[in-house]
């Protein structure tokens, strides 16, 4: 399935660009960027969970954002 993964992390403080960097570690390795916060993955479905639990634990729930949509 194709995923499309869009993030926005806040980097005002160095644990922010920490959070940006693994982030943007993360998506690098496992899709292309098509814009600087917006990435395209082929995963399947034991990928696709994987991927959402780890960028979920990753950011700062009140800082940071992350969305996986779902192309199929």
């Amino acid at each position: 399935m194709l995923v499309v993964v869009v993030y926005d992390v806040s980097t005002t403080d160095p644990a922010g660009q920490r959070r940006l960097r693994k982030v943007a570690k993360y998506c690098v390795a496992h899709g292309m960027r098509v814009q600087d916060s917006v990435f395209e993955c082929s995963v399947d479905n034991a990928q696709y969970i994987e991927m959402k639990h780890y960028l979920e634990q990753m950011i700062d729930g009140t800082k940071d954002s992350v969305r996986l949509y779902n192309l199929g």
